[in-house]
């Protein structure tokens, strides 16, 4: 079963690609490597200004999709929405990797009404009754973003990795769930199914609410989409990249902005 939650304007904007905000959205399990029967996670999800303190606003989770091992959907149980943070429970029933995720998909426009700047956000099939034809200096952009993470119960695998063919994803080369400290981890984004070469990466260990630096690892795709990373220390790590093009599915967009967001485990050696 998939949940969905309504997603306030406020949170479309806070997880818009290219967001000039310091705002970080994220979803952050209880724990991402489990053993045993009966396992279950809980997920607290928010837009935050510190990695990871829900101390802005919560995430509604409006597409909220858990896939579960065997690559179906998996429940998302006990759902609530309080000031700063939403959280939820997942019953992990199937060993192997479960991907819990959230896409934000959608539609933004501007134009000129009566001399007055308007603003509005929605989807291609709201965009015909909500936007006049006519609107004058029209501008619209459409928004793919992404944000998950992964948890194993038991023995890894990677059916419920699979990537989709749209917008950025992450396609795993080092497993998820197999993340040390000192260690090197191997990533690879794609973009609509094909390799991304020349993205910008920037990961950043939680906590920084008690550092005065971010402390941010920065890195690149090579022309096989692929990235290394070697992980300081153990912790809880964010990880984000934006991209740009003008693959639209919709006419009058003329631009496409693209980000993903994971998060990622570091255990000790």
């Amino acid at each position: 079963m998939k949940s969905r939650f309504l997603l306030p304007l406020v949170i479309a904007g806070a997880l818009a690609p290219f967001c000039a905000s310091a705002h970080k959205a994220w979803l952050l399990p209880s724990q991402t490597v489990i053993a045993g029967e009966n396992a279950w996670v809980t997920v607290d999800a928010a837009v935050s200004n510190d990695l990871f303190y829900f101390n802005h606003v919560p995430l509604p989770l409006a597409r909220l999709t858990v896939t579960a091992p065997d690559g179906t959907p998996a429940e998302a149980a006990n759902g609530a929405t309080g000031k700063f943070r939403t959280v939820f429970d997942v019953e992990l029933k199937q060993e192997g990797t479960y991907r819990i995720a959230m896409v934000n998909a959608g539609l933004s426009a501007s134009w000129e009404e009566d001399g007055k700047p308007k603003r509005w956000r929605g989807t291609p099939a709201t965009f015909a009754t909500e936007v006049p034809k006519d609107a004058k200096n029209l501008q619209v952009s459409q928004s793919l973003g992404r944000v998950e993470t992964f948890v194993t119960r038991g023995s890894p695998n990677t059916t419920a990795l699979k990537a989709s063919g749209e917008g950025l994803e992450l396609v795993p080369v080092t497993h998820p769930n197999d993340l040390f400290a000192g260690e090197s981890a191997t990533f690879a984004l794609q973009i609509d199914g094909k390799p991304a070469a020349g993205l910008e990466i920037e990961i950043v260990r939680g906590g920084t609410r008690y550092r005065n630096a971010q402390d941010e690892i920065k890195v690149k795709t090579g022309a096989d989409g692929r990235f290394s990373v070697t992980w300081p220390e153990a912790g809880m790590y964010w990880l984000e990249t934006t991209s740009e093009d003008a693959r639209t599915s919709l006419p009058q967009a003329k631009q496409r902005r693209l980000s993903y967001v994971a998060t990622f485990e570091v255990l000790p050696q």
